[in-house]
């Protein structure tokens, strides 16, 4: 059995105790690490990139939600807190469960199965999504499902299926934690996923248009369309 990696993040020494008695019966979660705040957690996670957060919400100093606000890409996530007025948020942001403490053996159970059925079948890798958080909104993104990034001042614009959130990140930060095999800089402003170019067009001065299958058209740069020529063997 595939075993799946998790961090315990809890300010309290006795429920991260109680929540390791609990994970005693099943020896695929193995716990690689512990912290009892957001900004040690935020060390560990990039440490260890865990395949799933074992997470309380109310915490002294940044709460979860604002520690998965700092990650760069954020691992699947089951919330363990004392308080229930969070949960809807917790779901409408697709964690995989969200547990009131104390926790009941059976309801642990059902959570790992449901982690079990999310990740046991997977390879062994850092889960590609991305945590966001606009007012009071939440919502974890997959990755490959955003086709276009754009800079908007401080913060970087997300476009997936039909929808736009923003993240406190420069458009620069951002792109340093993407995968360049799948997300392409098209110019100063605009990161485009390639799996959404659907026509190019060429403009004057070897500058490019990309047509995406969203319906958006975007000029490339002159130099990032020798770039993106060159990544796709075109000719002039």
């Amino acid at each position: 059995m595939k075993q799946i990696k998790a961090i315990l993040i809890d300010d309290e020494r006795l429920a991260r105790a109680e929540i390791r008695r609990l994970l005693r019966k099943y020896p695929d979660i193995v716990i690689v690490a512990e912290a009892e705040n957001t900004d040690e957690a935020a060390g560990l996670i990039r440490e260890h990139r865990p395949d799933l957060l074992l997470l309380d919400i109310q915490m002294p100093g940044k709460s979860g939600f604002e520690l998965l606000e700092m990650l760069d890409r954020a691992p699947e996530v089951v919330f363990i807190t004392a308080y229930d007025q969070h949960a809807v948020k917790a779901f409408e942001a697709e964690a995989l469960d969200y547990l009131v403490k104390p926790v009941r053996d059976e309801r642990f159970t059902r959570m790992m199965e449901r982690v079990r059925n999310k990740l046991s079948g997977v390879p062994a890798a850092y889960p590609q999504q991305l945590f966001l958080k606009n007012g009071n909104r939440c919502k974890f993104v997959r990755l490959d499902s955003i086709f276009l990034i754009e800079s908007v001042e401080n913060y970087a614009r997300l476009y997936f299926g039909d929808q736009t959130m923003y993240i406190k990140r420069s458009l620069n930060k951002l792109e340093e934690s993407l995968d360049n095999r799948l997300f392409f800089r098209i110019n100063r402003t605009q990161i485009v996923n390639l799996h959404f170019i659907g026509q190019v067009h060429p403009l004057p001065k070897g500058k490019l248009h990309l047509g995406l299958t969203t319906g958006q058209l975007l000029e490339v740069s002159e130099r990032q369309s020798v770039k993106f020529k060159t990544f796709y063997k075109l000719g002039s």
